[in-house]
């Protein structure tokens, strides 16, 4: 049953768009911006230093170099005139918001290992502020949410009887921070808090049909193609029903591995 769920949630999430077919390779560029963008040519000789009578201290590649991968019609600098240095920063910049589809799969850890756990969800999020910080830190943050329709447990009770319980879920609060200093490599990772209600008490017992699901993880997305992104994602977190029941054992700790496909919105236009 685990390799079925984990086989089925993997083909739903490549079937979902046919963008998702997409291979990373080292065959794959992304294409030079069209004549007439917005551009930010280094001067001749240093690369590294920014256009002579501009303000901006960065500069973006010179069209044509191994690593100017700008995709076509994409500005070079965000909205206060500053140049981008990484085809990332193109995507997830101030406002610029992003959508997708995931599934997955996991364990409960410690006592709790004894229940599987399968979900299939949609996430949003907006980026709300400029990047901040210096080095492998720099980067921005990032407010989202996620909806999820299909959450399973597979749990063996007190008796030794397998149990499946159904349920949905919301994270109505996602707190990411979206590490911007790599082209096409975006990791990040996030604080969020929901909610779950099932079909029946969960774990099983005299507990709540209603938990609270806080959890922490890290994850990265990779871009296939300009503005969409493969998305992988690893998750720690926690079910309670913080007392809301007769007695609140809960999930103390659990891992969820998530793989999905995110579209970016809103990169070409500030």
């Amino acid at each position: 049953m685990k390799i079925v769920r984990w086989v089925g949630a993997m083909c739903f999430v490549l079937s979902f768009s046919a963008s998702a077919r997409a291979q990373i390779n080292p065959q794959y560029q992304f294409p030079l911006a069209a004549d007439g963008r917005e551009a930010v040519t280094p001067t001749v000789g240093d690369s590294s230093q920014p256009v002579a009578g501009s303000s901006d201290q960065e500069s973006a590649p010179a069209q044509g170099t191994a690593s100017s991968k700008w995709p076509a019609g994409a500005p070079t600098k965000d909205a206060y005139g500053k140049a981008y240095k990484h085809v990332s920063q193109v995507y997830y910049h101030e406002w610029s918001w992003e959508s997708g589809v995931y599934a997955g799969g996991g364990t409960g850890l410690g006592s709790s290992h004894t229940t599987q756990f399968f979900v299939v969800g949609l996430h949003v999020g907006k980026v709300l502020t400029r990047d901040h910080f210096p080095g492998i830190i720099h980067g921005n943050f990032e407010f989202g949410g996620e909806f999820i329709p299909v959450y399973e447990l597979f749990t063996i009770n007190q008796q030794n009887a397998p149990q499946n319980v159904y349920g949905v879920s919301v994270k109505p609060v996602i707190l990411r921070w979206n590490l911007v200093s790599w082209d096409r490599f975006v990791p990040f990772f996030q604080l969020a808090g929901g909610f779950l209600i099932t079909n029946s008490p969960v774990p099983p017992g005299h507990t709540s049909a209603f938990n609270f699901t806080p959890q922490g993880g890290f994850g990265f997305n990779i871009f296939t193609k300009p503005g969409q992104a493969v998305k992988t994602e690893f998750i720690f977190g926690h079910i309670s029903n913080a007392s809301l029941g007769t007695a609140n054992p809960g999930y103390n700790s659990l891992f969820i591995f998530e793989l999905g496909y995110e579209w970016l919105h809103g990169w070409r236009h500030h």
